[in-house]
């Protein structure tokens, strides 16, 4: 009685046979090159060329004394930096120094204020339910599209009806309410913070206000870095506001402080070193903080990779 079942093929004739995908009788030849992407990294590299240019600049400029600055080739350094530097401490009584305190206290303080109330609004706009909410977020959210240099006249007048020109306060009250830091903790909010943990904690007795600190803004720290990231990059390159509403230069931030001394420049060209220097310091400050702050993004999405 013959089997129906075929024997099974030895290793060998395994082997030899054709690969998957090819043609019998033809052997496998080298695999393909991939293709590169030439324009699309052509494109970014011109780019960072584009972004990392002025910087390069800056920090090598920063290094030539007054005489060498207009003298010698763009991108040789030089060994004044130490000079320079000291300079700038020296120049009017370390005047520069105030300014970047002065910068820090208004970046600082201005997103924590401003990445709060964008917390609180953002989780009201995606929690609760009341009449015109969509209107007056759509109202605000227009905001988004209003430069600031349309907004820092009007700005100015209102504080000048209250009698705040040139204090601190007319610097920081405009920057606390940011149409953007409200959109986006209302979206990071929608997503971030489920309704079944709202109504869970509401069961168990726990105020509005208790839920939001311990349930809600906790799930919303990645977002609200991203809004203090965001409203401290701004406030500290801010330039019109300040300009227009402070007078007295021992208030002023980097930035309108800079522009003083560039103006000066003109006049006294050994101020263009301390412009250069003090420019390269003062993005010293924003490295340190993303690199800083990153690890709670790298945080977070290792969190979410374990989240069921």
């Amino acid at each position: 009685m013959t089997g129906l079942a075929s024997p099974p093929l030895s290793k060998a004739a395994n082997a030899d046979g054709p690969a998957a995908g090819t043609t019998p009788g033809t052997p496998p030849g080298p695999p393909r090159p991939r293709r590169t992407a030439l324009l699309p990294t052509a494109a970014l590299v011109l780019g960072a060329v584009y972004c990392l240019l002025p910087v390069a600049w800056v920090l090598v400029a920063a290094t030539k004394s007054g005489a060498d600055l207009f003298s010698t080739f763009t991108f040789l350094p030089g060994d004044g930096f130490s000079d320079n530097l000291g300079d700038l401490g020296a120049y009017r009584d370390g005047i520069y120094w105030r300014w970047m305190g002065n910068s820090l206290f208004y970046a600082g303080l201005g997103a924590v204020l401003s990445t709060a109330v964008s917390a609180l609004a953002g989780y009201g706009l995606a929690v609760y339910r009341f009449r015109g909410r969509e209107a007056f977020f759509n109202v605000m959210l227009a905001g988004v599209l209003m430069p600031p240099v349309v907004l820092a006249i009007p700005q100015y007048l209102l504080m000048a009806q209250a009698d705040m020109t040139d204090t601190y306060a007319s610097v920081l009250l405009p920057l606390i309410l940011s149409p953007y830091g409200v959109y986006l903790g209302r979206v990071y909010a929608e997503a971030a913070v489920p309704m079944e943990l709202v109504e869970a904690g509401r069961m168990d007795g726990a105020g509005e206000w208790r839920i939001f600190l311990r349930i809600a803004a906790p799930m919303m720290s990645p977002g609200l870095v991203t809004i203090f990231l965001f409203q401290f990059v701004a406030i500290w390159n801010n330039f019109l506001l300040p300009f227009i509403m402070l007078g007295d230069d021992e208030k002023f931030p980097m930035t309108v402080g800079l522009f003083t001394l560039l103006k000066q420049g003109a006049g006294q060209p050994a101020l263009y070193t301390l412009v250069i220097t003090g420019a390269l310091l003062a993005v010293l400050p924003l490295i340190a903080l993303f690199l800083l702050i990153q690890r709670f993004w790298s945080l977070d999405l290792l969190s979410g990779a374990v989240k069921s």
